[in-house]
């Protein structure tokens, strides 16, 4: 059994990888740390893991994290940094679900996050958590950056079109949709109930700490600098992710064949029919990513329809996903999960 330990497991991807990983078979959830609720039993804040999760919360300096195989951080920005080299050197493997380690350039990390990296070293091995792209590096990973969910969405969307160079890299539109769990289970105004039902908002169009993350992502597999806007939006929705993409073709090639061919074999990536329009409730609660490939009027311009839910494969779930790959195990263990429906 793999014993596996999640530190910061109050919030919304805390508690999605605890319901997933106590539904895994090779799992053995062996810590959950949070400061402030040490010494609660997890079921008692989270009742729907009455019966399924047994353990209480600890302190970090308290759990038994350096006996885990693996250690996942649900924390925010800048903790995972602080704790990943000790772990790794007692031999445990870390996936981040958060900021830490997925970006490359350190300078850039420190102009969008507002702090010092304290393991530049680290950011360097650690291997970009997207299985779609980076499946053989994950495989032999002891250190994962986990993708954000926009990234997630957002390049799944891109991926192939730009690999197979069909697209004109320099002009690429990424406009995105979120539920208002993206932004965590905290006290916060904007995402009050009264606050963000019944409106529509964008927010950060100057600048979101996701873009230099997608940018990375597309530069790679376009083998030079794309051209990206990148404009988010608030819904009122709890979970989900609707990312529309623009960009504009050069070659003539036919789309729908296209998708269904670079994700014939990806288990988590659905490309649906033509003329289809996914929406966020086909993939609630799962690992899926559905996508839609659209040339309005047939001309030059492809518009992409990616819809994840930001908690599972956005987060939760493409970790797990990640840990399946680094200990052998079939890749949709414990992750099969039927979207919810209504």
């Amino acid at each position: 059994m793999i014993k596996a330990g999640i530190v910061g497991g109050t919030g919304y991807t805390g508690v999605e990888l605890l319901r997933l990983l106590a539904q895994h078979p090779e799992v053995e959830l062996t810590a959950i740390t949070s400061r402030r609720e040490a010494g609660m039993a997890v079921a008692d804040m989270f009742p729907s893991l009455r019966g399924r999760v047994a353990l209480a919360f600890t302190t970090p300096d308290e759990a038994p994290l350096k006996s885990c195989d693996v250690v996942f951080f649900a924390t925010p920005n800048g903790i995972a940094m602080q704790q990943t080299r000790e772990l790794l050197d007692a031999g445990v493997k870390v996936i981040d679900l958060a900021a830490d380690f997925r970006i490359q350039d350190i300078a850039e990390w420190s102009k969008w996050y507002g702090m010092e990296h304290a393991c530049p070293d680290l950011v360097a091995e650690a291997v970009y958590g997207l299985p779609e792209i980076n499946r053989e590096k994950i495989k032999g990973a002891r250190l994962i950056a986990n993708p954000g969910c926009y990234p997630t969405a957002v390049q799944l969307g891109f991926l192939p079109l730009v690999e197979a160079g069909v697209v004109e890299t320099g002009w690429m539109v990424a406009d995105c949709k979120s539920g208002v769990s993206g932004a965590g289970r905290k006290a916060e105004i904007g995402a009050l109930f009264a606050e963000a039902s019944d409106t529509f908002k964008a927010y950060a169009v100057p600048g979101h700490r996701h873009w230099p993350e997608i940018r990375q992502g597309l530069n790679r597999m376009a083998g030079n600098d794309v051209g990206l806007t990148f404009v988010p939006h608030l819904t009122p929705l709890i979970r989900g992710i609707h990312a529309t993409l623009y960009c504009k073709l050069s070659k003539d090639v036919d789309l729908q064949s296209l998708f269904e061919a670079r994700y014939a074999n990806e288990v988590f990536v659905d490309v649906l029919p033509a003329k289809s329009h996914p929406e966020t409730r086909s993939v609630r609660a799962s690992n899926l990513c559905r996508i839609a490939v659209h040339r309005p009027q047939g001309g030059d311009t492809v518009v992409v329809l990616s819809v994840i839910d930001n908690l599972v494969k956005g987060a939760a779930g493409q970790a797990v996903q990640n840990m399946n790959l680094m200990f052998g195990l079939p890749e949709n263990t414990a992750l099969t999960q039927i979207p919810v429906m209504p």
